[in-house]
C-alpha cells in the first residue's frame, strides 16, 4: 500500500493482495468461485459484472498479480481495434519471450465496445493467447456478445455494505488521509458514498483539502452538508439501475402497496430520473394494470402529468406522489391490456379478412349496388339500442371473444353487462 501523499487515495489504498480485499465475499470467501480460480494457478476469462466502485478493477489486477502476468488494460470508452491489436502483440511478445509470461487484457466498460471489437478478441481467447477479463456494469445479457460471453465466466459484484464502507473509510484514517468524523456525518458520508468505494475515497479527498484550508479538525455533519451541496446520490439514468427501479415501481403499484410504490418513485427522483418520464410511466400503468376496473386512476394521471407540467419541481412532485398512491390502492385489471395484446397477435399472423358488406359504408350507388351496408342493422333503432345476433368480425372471426373482464372494481358491472349482451347475442343467433 503506497502512502505518499500525493497519490490518489484511491490508489494509496488499493489492496495488495486478495486478502486486502474488502467486500465481495459470495466470490472471494473461502471456498467461492473466484476465491477457488485465483487458487487453481489457471486463469480463465471472465465477466466482472457490478456498479461502479465495488473493485472490478482491483480484482482483475490481483488476478493478474497471482499468476504472474503481465497485465494489459484497455478502455473501452477511449480504445478500439488500435489498442486490440497493441494487446495481441504485447501478448504475443509475452508469451514467446525468455520467461514466457502469460497475458491478462482488462477491458473496462466492455460493453461500450461494438460487436466487431468484441468479437475481435475471439481468435486469441479461444487460442489461449491471453486471458479476457471485462467489467462491466451493464448486464452483459445484452451488452456482451453471445459468443464471447459464452467463453467467459460470469461473476455478479455487489455494492459494498455500509460495513464494508466503515472499514475502507477507517484505513483511510489510520493513515492520516482525512480528519475524524463525528457519528452523524459518518453515517451520513456512508449514505453518500452509495455501495461506491472509489465515491467514498474520492470524496474523502475532497474533504481532507476543505477542512485542510478552514482548519477543520473534526468533521461535524452541518459542514459536510455545507461542503458537500445537494449532491445526488449514484443513479444510472440509462442502465441496469434505471430499468431494475422503475421495474420495482410498477410491480409495487400492480402489487397495491403504496407504501412501497412511494419508495420507489422518491428513489427514482432523488436519483435524477426525469419527472415527465415518470408521469409518462404512471399513465401506462393505469392502462395496464387497472384499465376498466377503475377508469378515473388514467384521468388522475393525465392530471398530475399536467400538473407537473405547469408546476415543475418541486411542486409538481407530490402530484405524481399522489397519483401513485391512488394507482396502488386502485382495484387491478390488465383485461383490456390481455386482449390487446390478443387482437395484436392474432392480427399479426393472421390474412387481411374482408370486412363483411354489411359493416361498409354506401356513399355511392355503385357501393349500393355491390351490396355494400345492406343488411346492417341500426343498434339505436333496435330493442335497448343492441342489435342482438348482429356480428362485427370478420368472417371466419365471428365468435372470437378477446375482452374478458375481471370480477374487481367496475369491470364487476361491465362483465355483468357483458355478459347480458352475450346471452342476447347468443339466443339471436339460435
Amino acid at each position: 500500500m503506497s502512502t505518499h501523499p500525493h497519490t490518489p487515495l484511491a490508489e494509496r489504498l488499493r489492496p495488495r493482495h486478495l486478502g486486502e480485499v474488502i467486500g465481495q465475499q459470495h466470490l472471494l470467501g473461502d471456498g467461492m468461485a473466484l476465491r477457488v480460480a485465483f487458487e487453481s494457478g489457471q486463469p480463465h476469462s471472465c465477466i466482472l459484472w457490478g456498479p461502479p466502485g465495488v473493485g472490478k478493477t482491483t480484482i482483475a489486477r490481483l488476478m493478474a498479480d497471482a499468476f504472474d502476468a503481465q497485465f494489459l488494460l484497455i478502455s473501452a470508452v477511449l480504445g478500439g481495434v488500435k489498442e486490440i491489436r497493441e494487446a495481441v502483440e504485447l501478448a504475443q511478445a509475452a508469451r514467446d519471450g525468455l520467461q514466457a509470461q502469460r497475458t491478462i487484457v482488462f477491458v473496462d466498460e466492455v460493453h461500450r465496445f461494438n460487436k466487431s471489437q468484441q468479437d475481435a478478441f475471439l481468435p486469441h481467447v479461444e487460442s489461449g493467447l491471453f486471458t479476457f477479463i471485462g467489467a462491466t456494469t451493464e448486464n452483459p445479457s445484452f451488452e456482451v456478445n453471445s459468443a464471447l460471453l459464452s467463453r467467459a465466466a460470469v461473476y455478479v459484484l455487489k455494492p459494498l455494505s455500509e460495513d464494508d464502507l466503515r472499514a475502507i473509510l477507517q484505513k483511510a484514517q489510520a493513515i492520516d488521509a482525512v480528519p475524524p468524523l463525528q457519528a452523524d456525518a459518518l453515517q451520513r458520508m456512508l449514505a453518500y458514498a452509495d455501495g461506491d468505494a472509489r465515491r467514498l475515497l474520492n470524496t474523502l479527498e475532497t474533504l481532507a483539502v476543505a477542512a485542510k484550508q478552514e482548519k477543520v479538525a473534526e468533521i461535524s455533519d452541518a459542514w459536510l452538508v455545507r461542503v458537500l451541496g445537494e449532491r445526488m446520490r449514484r443513479y444510472d439514468k440509462g442502465g441496469e439501475q434505471f430499468y431494475d427501479t422503475i421495474s420495482a415501481l410498477h410491480k409495487s403499484v400492480r402489487g397495491s402497496d403504496p407504501d412501497a410504490a412511494l419508495y420507489w418513485l422518491v428513489r427514482m427522483l432523488d436519483g435524477g430520473a426525469e419527472p415527465k418520464y415518470m408521469a409518462r410511466r404512471l399513465i401506462r400503468m393505469a392502462s395496464e394494470d387497472i384499465g376498466l376496473a377503475d377508469p378515473r386512476a388514467l384521468r388522475l394521471a393525465l392530471d398530475a402529468a399536467e400538473v407537473y407540467e405547469r408546476l415543475g419541481s418541486p411542486e409538481g412532485e407530490l402530484a405524481l406522489a399522489e397519483c401513485v398512491v391512488y394507482l396502488a390502492i386502485a382495484p387491478k385489471s390488465n383485461a383490456v391490456y390481455k386482449a390487446f395484446n390478443e387482437a395484436k397477435a392474432l392480427v399479426k399472423k393472421d390474412g387481411t379478412r374482408a370486412v363483411p358488406l354489411h359493416l361498409r359504408n354506401a356513399p355511392t350507388q355503385l357501393m349500393k349496388n355491390l351490396d355494400y351496408a345492406k343488411g346492417y342493422r341500426y343498434a339505436h333503432d333496435e330493442e335497448d339500442g343492441f342489435a342482438a345476433g348482429e356480428n362485427y368480425m370478420p368472417e371466419g372471426l365471428e365468435f372470437t371473444c378477446f375482452y374478458q373482464p375481471v370480477e374487481r372494481g367496475l369491470e364487476i358491472k361491465i362483465a355483468d353487462k357483458l355478459r347480458l349482451l352475450r346471452d342476447k347475442n347468443s339466443q339471436a343467433r339460435k
